[in-house]
Parts: C-alpha cells; sequence; structure tokens
C-alpha cells in the first residue's frame, strides 16, 4: 500500500467534517503511488478566489486539485470548498459524507493525473472512481440515489 503524508488545513473551521483518520482512508483508497498531500478546506470566498486565480472561474467550486507531481511521489494540494459541497449534497439529495469522500476521491485521482477533458479519459477517471467509493462501501455517485 503506498504510504500517503498528509496536512489537512481548515478542517476545525467546519464542524461535522469527518474525522483525519477517515479522510485519510479515503485518499489511500484512491493512492496509486507514495503521495504528499495537502488537503485544505475553505469557505466560499476563498473557493471563488483560488477558481478565479488559477481556472479564471469566477464562483466557487467544490474541488480544485493543484498537482505537482505525479511520480515517484505525487506532490499536490487538493481544496474543497465546504459551503459548496455542502450545498451540493442538499440540491441533490446526497448523503453528505458520501460526496465529500467522492470529491477526495476525485481529487486524489486528479493528483495522479487523471483527466475528465475528453470522453475517454472522463469514463477512465469516473470508472477508477466508481470501483474506489465501492471499495469504501459508497454507491455509484454518478447514479446516486437519492436519500429519502
Amino acid at each position: 500500500m503506498p504510504a500517503l503524508a498528509l496536512v489537512l488545513q481548515g478542517h476545525s473551521k467546519f464542524p461535522g467534517l469527518p474525522a483525519r483518520p477517515t479522510i485519510a482512508r479515503w485518499i489511500s483508497a484512491a493512492l496509486q503511488h507514495d503521495a504528499d498531500l495537502t488537503l485544505r478546506f475553505v469557505d466560499a470566498r476563498e473557493g471563488r478566489r483560488l477558481n478565479r486565480q488559477f481556472r479564471a472561474r469566477d464562483y466557487a467550486t467544490d474541488v480544485l486539485t493543484f498537482a505537482y507531481a505525479h511520480a515517484p511521489t505525487v506532490t499536490a494540494d487538493i481544496v474543497i470548498c465546504v459551503p459548496v459541497v455542502r450545498r451540493a449534497a442538499h440540491e441533490r439529495g446526497l448523503i453528505l459524507r458520501d460526496h465529500l469522500a467522492h470529491l477526495i476521491v476525485h481529487g486524489t485521482l486528479h493528483a495522479h493525473g487523471y483527466e475528465h477533458d475528453r470522453p475517454a479519459a472522463a469514463r477512465k477517471m469516473e470508472a477508477r472512481e466508481v470501483g474506489i467509493l465501492a471499495r469504501l462501501g459508497i454507491g455509484n455517485p454518478y447514479r446516486a440515489t437519492p436519500r429519502r
């Protein structure tokens, strides 16, 4: 199993987030190489600023990945905008914890070089996400059934 060096930032600012061991387990499930990752939880203002600055999109998005190296050690910063994640989970009728796990796995795969900018690449990345999430006991997020 690949080794994980994980730094969490902003975690304590958002009550109700899963504990560090749970987050590390989600990330570890997606690792293909040793990794040195920073996972930063941000509010909508910081999420919007980062998305505008680095992607030229003037809105807060759910997850941003800044990948610096894919091998031999994956090195990246993954940013999760908590208010966007919470709102999307609520609007789509998803379990927040499952949605957050999906986005953390998604960001981790981006750190490994996975992309979804072309249909074939998107299918490959989505298949990998679905497999990882299934091993974590989480259903397919692309066929999510709203909770009742």
